[in-house]
């Protein structure tokens, strides 16, 4: 039973994120609830082999869906201002956590706040009524600044310092639910006569994010047809990303022999392979129909990278750094996140090439209302 339920929880883990590029707000939300329940759900099962590693756990998982939210970023929104912001915040949320699993030093995660999250929703919050292009660089960057202050700050103190458990607080203090809610009902109660500030609403609220978005009408798009394509800030930051991915899943994992830096190593060489046999394709005239297909076809490289490696090693007559269940997620998950960043910084490309005459639009817009 314990283990049916663990193995429940972490493929929903696994699963529920994939739905963040095209329903952003929905599926992030649904990841950050059975982010803050699956404590207790494993603790409701007697799920100690969990638990004695909880904290490596549950932040490597947290990397795995916040990376799958950052690379829809590139899909999905149109204004720089929001993508910097949101560039910063997740790497920098990153460090802290590659730092806290090779140190184990829990104040690092409150230096380090998850801030990207909850200002990744804001910023769908704000699109489901309004383009979001219509928000300044000043109220973008105040709203990471007062999410990062006002509510990750106390939540990662709860969390990470006081070592405080909501479950357990509130069987030990009853009053602690109904407290809360009148907190927030005194603060809705507070900003609910401010609603008339607010602009107009551009639009019917939708979940799905391509209703507000226009894409490019074909879906088989093109990488760049040079070496930059090779040595480019962009394989620069995969193998930044998905080498640090990789380290801090190597803490969680058990029966991983390479260091740290072995792993890095052998990510960059992925990743450069990858861009190598991608560049080689397009020469051909080939291009990817969807991100399932370039996900299969990542899939199909890199296992040819692995064997070609393990075919190496056992020549050599050396044993294998990784068991073959890691490699296969390592393999995976690499290819999951190589799909989705070189596919979703396309699309943006295109997208964002509308920016000016979107920019006309709003300035058409406000000189309307003036």
């Amino acid at each position: 039973m314990t283990e049916a339920v663990f193995v429940a929880v972490v493929a929903l883990r696994l699963l529920i994120p994939l739905g963040i590029p095209k329903y952003p707000l929905p599926f992030i939300i649904a990841a950050l609830l059975l982010d803050g329940v699956d404590q207790t759900i494993f603790q409701a099962v007697d799920a100690t082999s969990v638990l004695d590693n909880y904290q490596d756990y549950d932040k490597a998982l947290d990397v795995y869906y916040l990376t799958i939210a950052y690379a829809s970023t590139f899909r999905n929104w149109l204004d720089p201002d929001a993508l910097a912001v949101a560039r910063f915040l997740f790497y920098y949320r990153l460090a802290g956590t590659l730092a806290f699993e090779l140190t184990g030093v829990r104040a690092l995660l409150i230096i380090f706040p998850n801030t990207f999250e909850y200002f990744f929703i804001f910023y769908e919050l704000v699109r489901l009524r309004w383009n979001p292009a219509r928000m300044s660089r000043g109220l973008v960057i105040g709203a990471a600044a007062a999410i990062w202050i006002c509510i990750k700050l106390p939540q990662e103190y709860w969390i990470h310092i006081a070592e405080l458990d909501v479950t357990d607080e509130q069987a030990a203090n009853p009053w602690l639910l109904p407290a809360f809610l009148a907190a927030c009902a005194l603060v809705a109660s507070g900003l609910w006569p401010l609603r008339s500030r607010l602009p107009p609403a551009d639009r019917t609220p939708d979940l799905h994010v391509d209703a507000y978005i226009d894409r490019p009408t074909s879906c088989a798009v093109t990488p760049r047809r040079d070496m930059n394509a090779i040595l480019s800030v962009a394989t620069a930051e995969k193998v930044l990303l998905l080498a640090t991915i990789a380290v801090i899943f190597s803490q969680v994992l058990d029966g991983i022999r390479a260091s740290s830096f072995q792993l890095v190593i052998g990510v960059g060489t992925i990743v450069t392979l990858n861009a190598v046999i991608s560049l080689w394709r397009v020469e051909r005239g080939s291009r990817y129909g969807s991100t399932v297909a370039q996900f299969t076809a990542m899939v199909t490289v890199n296992l040819a990278i692995l064997g070609a490696g393990v075919l190496l090693r056992r020549t050599a007559g050396v044993s294998a750094y990784l068991p073959i269940a890691d490699a296969a997620f390592f393999l995976l998950l690499i290819s999951m996140v190589i799909a989705m960043y070189d596919r979703y910084r396309i699309i943006g490309n295109l997208s964002l090439d509308k920016r000016p005459r979107l920019r006309r639009r709003l300035r058409d817009m406000r000189q309307v209302a003036h």
